[in-house]
């Protein structure tokens, strides 16, 4: 991951990185959010990606669909599928970032 000057993971550098650091902010204030949700989704990846996510909710994908619903009963389903591709975006890079660090570091 991309070090900020403060030596805290730069997440917004990746793409995708706004919605994950969104996410996580939310997660670490109890907010139930769609980003918090979709970032609990992820938290597997994410963290064999070396992203710290805060615990979150059971059930995120259910929690994330049916907030979106609530929203937009019409969009839900293409709206989730936009920020599952999203999410994916950034766990591809993280995961790239993550390889390119530990390569140079052994090199």
């Amino acid at each position: 991951m991309h070090r900020a000057s403060d030596g805290r993971d730069d997440l917004t550098d990746l793409p995708g990185g706004d919605l994950v650091a969104a996410g996580i902010a939310d997660l670490r204030a109890g907010r139930e959010t769609a980003a918090a949700l979709l970032v609990a989704l992820g938290a597997p990846r994410l963290a064999r990606a070396g992203v710290a996510v805060p615990a979150g909710p059971a059930d995120p994908e259910r929690r994330l669909y049916e907030l979106l619903a609530r929203d937009d009963e019409d969009a839900a389903h293409s709206r989730y599928n936009a920020l599952v591709r999203r999410l994916v975006s950034f766990e591809r890079a993280a995961e790239r970032a993550r390889c390119s660090r530990e390569s140079s570091s052994t090199g």
